[in-house]
């Protein structure tokens, strides 16, 4: 018998990424990332988190809401794969699954309480901005990391396959705003950049490629060329992007 199950959110994240191009395809390939999972009520009483503190990393189940409208697809082509190969939905960690949820570790910075919301300050995460999120549950190494494990077609952390550099004018820029936002941009945009967030089917074009991704509140652009990225401007987004 097949049963429908609904569930309400405990909290909702706030990150740097506004729009899903250039989030890491996997949690923790760039640990300077920080996201904020604020609690809803009547969730975020201290009470139901005490204890967590004393964890390093907790798990996230949330949801992929940027895909409720997409149809799930029994065979899908993972970037890792060079987007030419399929594997599939349930051998991979797509997006467009039959249930849209997705689940990650990340590390566990601190618990506070911002505007008398309680919040937990997230390291290295891979999450959209605005991210429903289902559950928290303390990562337990002894019983989630199996020392005899293996990763079938994804068995080993993806090299940096980008070499970055930047044009003065952006290097002032990450600067400036790295200042207003206390971020060192300079590090966070050559480490997301050398993920090379591009479509698969691009990674192997040798012809110049002209790229943007939405951070914090900034429009970063870069070309690409023989497998060279350099970062030409970080430009304030219009006041009509949501």
């Amino acid at each position: 018998m097949r049963t429908a199950f609904q569930f309400a959110p405990v909290g909702v994240i706030h990150s740097c990424f506004r729009e899903k191009f250039g989030i890491p395809r996997q949690p923790g390939l760039v640990p300077g990332l920080t996201a904020r999972l604020q609690i809803h009520p009547p969730y975020d009483r201290e009470e139901a988190f005490r204890g967590l503190e004393a964890f390093s990393h907790v798990w996230i189940l949330f949801v992929f809401h940027a895909n409720l409208q997409q149809p799930w697809r029994p065979m899908v082509r993972p970037p890792r794969l060079g987007g030419n190969r399929q594997v599939g939905v349930f051998a991979s960690r797509s997006p467009f699954r039959p249930n849209p949820l997705g689940l990650s570790v990340v590390a566990l910075k601190g618990l506070e309480r911002q505007g008398g919301r309680l919040e937990l300050i997230l390291g290295g995460g891979d999450f959209l901005d605005g991210t429903p999120v289902l559950d928290v549950k303390p990562y337990l190494p002894y019983a989630d990391c199996p020392t005899q494990a293996h990763g079938g077609w994804a068995d080993a952390m993806p090299p940096a396959t980008c070499e970055v550099s930047f044009t003065e004018s952006a290097r002032e820029a990450c600067r400036d705003h790295g200042r207003r936002l206390g971020e060192d941009l300079e590090v966070l945009v050559r480490t997301l950049v050398s993920q090379d967030p591009r479509p698969a089917y691009k990674s192997n074009e040798s012809n110049k490629q002209r790229f943007a991704m939405k951070l914090f509140d900034l429009d970063v652009e870069w070309i690409v060329e023989n497998g060279h990225a350099r970062i030409l401007s970080l430009h304030p987004l219009s006041k009509d992007v949501p």
